[in-house]
This record gives structure tokens, C-alpha cells and sequence, in this order.
């Protein structure tokens, strides 16, 4: 599911937004002064831009939640969305130098990419890429910094270890994706995968595409016409997840990727991790390599003070 194409075309060095800018020395501007509040005008006139200019910012920073307003004095101020992000963000960037340390072992060992991603704020980032020597990254891997929309279909690997309540609140987001909902199957993957403590995640020709479409960008932005040319080829929730207890040691699959948790004191999801495939192996060989992935889950949580989560 981490699985992306990385986008070719870069941006000119020094290419500048205006309009962003502005969004941003708002943010800024009242991050800097956290224990004060500002109207309208007096906070257009301290960043130096209209009033209209100032209200059409701040009116969706609040709708999103990063500012608040005052309706009594119509003043704004930080909001709890920036809290949120902000400590995803502390937490993602403290553990992903941990967890590359970590991985490096384990890509060495299969001679494969690995990866560690977290959600930060309503998308889903990637933290670290560990390329093993003599590999080099391909069109379809992954890069450090690429983001992709925390909603249906992308990001059940980032709920499917914590609690059912986290599952349930990423099922009611609006979907990125045309998505088909099969409860039966969503609670056999969920079961299985909390038992053997990885993913395994089927390898077909549109899944490593897929999301190199949706990289950088918010599920709400993705064109009318791509959400319903990929809805023809996007299956129901789970489907792309092959089910340990249904995998035979001896028969070979074609396998894209294979994720395991790591978790914080809390017993929640921190981040994921995961160890590309990219092609066929055996049900015994997905075995083993996620459990080794899993063992190196499972340093990175020690090492950072987590724990399992206490299931009923």
C-alpha cells in the first residue's frame, strides 16, 4: 500500500507560491504568539496583506480547525488541528532515524527497500526509505516526504493494529477513492492480520500505480473523471490483502509488500513499516520475512518506549 511512483517532473528550484505564502506567514504570525488573539484587521495589517485577502485564509484555517474564532470579539487564535499535527509531526520525525536504523539490517538481509511511514495531520507520510546496498530506488518506490490522502482506500494499514475505534473513524472519512465496503472480509483481514502481526499485500498490475497517482495530494482534489476511472479498477476494502490462513507454505505469490506496526506508551500505532516484494515467493518465505519484519517492528516500539495495544 506504501508502494508509489515517485513524480518525475520536479519543481523549479525556486519556485515560489504567493498565495501559500500568505496561508503560511498567517500560521506563522500566530504561532509566534500562541497566547495572543487578533481580529481581522489587525492581523491583516501586522502580515501585510488585504483584509479580504486575510479573511478568505483564516476563515478555512478555521473550518479545517488549525485557527479558532472568537465569536464574542471576532478575534482568531491557534486551533486544536495544529496540536494534533504537531505532535504526529514530533513523534513521526523523533522515531524515523530509530527506525531507519533498524531496517537497514533487515534490507540488507532481503536484499530489498524498506520503509517507514506514519500519519501526520490527514495524510499519510513517508518518513524514511532504506535502500539495501547495490539497489536503487525504482519508478514504482517510495520517497521520504511523499504523502498521500488518509482516507478509504489508502491507510487501513495505519488503523488495522489499534483499536476498533480508529478503524471505524478512518471508515467514516470521506473517501479518496471510489471504494466498495465488504464488512465480512474488512473483519477477516483485521483478525488476521492482528494475529500474525503483518500484512501482506497482493501484487496486481493497477496497486502499484494507484497510488503514485494520489501522491502530494488531498483525496478531495483528485478529479471527478480519475476518481471514477480508478473506482473501475479499485476492489472492495481488503481485497488486495492475502489472509495467512488462507496461504499455503508451498505455492508462490505474487506480492507487492509486507507491512508490520510499531506502537507508542500509549499501545497505538506510531508508524508502520514496510519491506517491498515486488514480486512471487512462497507461502513459507512470506512467513519468514514477516516475521523478521515484525521482530524489527517490535525493536523499534521497545526502543521508543511503546507497547502492544491490550486487546479484550
Amino acid at each position: 500500500m506504501i508502494s508509489a511512483e515517485s513524480t518525475d517532473a520536479a519543481e523549479p528550484a525556486g519556485r515560489r507560491s504567493p498565495p501559500t505564502a500568505r496561508v503560511v506567514q498567517v500560521i506563522d504570525y500566530l504561532v509566534a504568539r500562541p497566547d495572543q488573539r487578533y481580529g481581522l484587521s489587525e492581523l491583516a495589517r501586522a502580515i501585510g496583506i488585504s483584509k479580504p485577502t486575510c479573511l478568505g485564509i483564516v476563515s478555512e484555517l478555521v473550518a479545517a480547525g488549525y485557527l479558532t474564532r472568537d465569536r464574542r470579539d471576532k478575534t482568531y487564535g491557534l486551533g486544536p488541528a495544529l496540536i494534533a499535527a504537531g505532535r504526529a509531526a514530533q513523534r513521526g520525525f523523533a522515531i524515523g532515524p530509530i527506525a531507519r536504523t533498524h531496517l537497514e539490517g533487515l534490507a540488507a538481509a532481503c536484499g530489498a527497500v524498506c520503509t517507514a511511514s506514519a500519519v501526520v495531520g490527514d495524510q499519510v507520510t513517508i518518513l524514511e526509505n532504506v535502500t539495501p546496498p547495490g539497489v536503487t530506488l525504482g519508478r514504482t518506490a517510495a520517497r521520504a516526504g511523499q504523502s498521500y490522502p488518509f482516507a478509504p482506500p489508502v491507510g487501513l494499514m495505519y488503523v488495522l493494529w489499534g483499536g476498533d475505534d480508529e478503524l471505524e473513524a478512518w471508515l467514516r472519512r470521506d473517501p479518496a477513492l471510489p471504494v466498495v465496503l465488504d464488512r465480512d472480509l474488512l473483519g477477516r483481514v483485521v483478525e488476521d492480520c492482528r494475529r500474525v502481526g503483518y500484512l501482506v499485500e497482493r501484487l496486481t498490475p493497477v496497486g502499484r500505480k494507484l497510488f503514485s497517482l494520489m501522491a502530494g495530494v488531498a483525496g478531495r482534489d483528485v478529479p471527478a473523471e480519475l476518481k471514477e476511472l480508478i473506482g473501475e479498477v479499485v476492489s472492495s476494502l481488503g481485497e488486495r490483502v492475502y489472509l495467512h490462513s488462507e496461504t499455503d507454505e508451498d505455492v508462490d505469490y505474487p506480492v507487492s509488500l509486507i507491512a508490520a506496526p510499531c506502537y507508542d506508551g500509549d499501545g497505538h500505532q506510531a508508524l508502520v513499516l514496510t519491506l517491498d516484494v515486488g514480486g512471487a515467493i512462497s507461502g513459507a518465505e512470506i512467513a519468514r520475512r514477516g516475521a523478521a519484519l515484525v521482530a524489527v517492528a517490535d525493536a523499534v516500539t521497545a526502543e521508543i518506549g511503546g507497547r502492544p495495544p491490550v486487546r479484550g
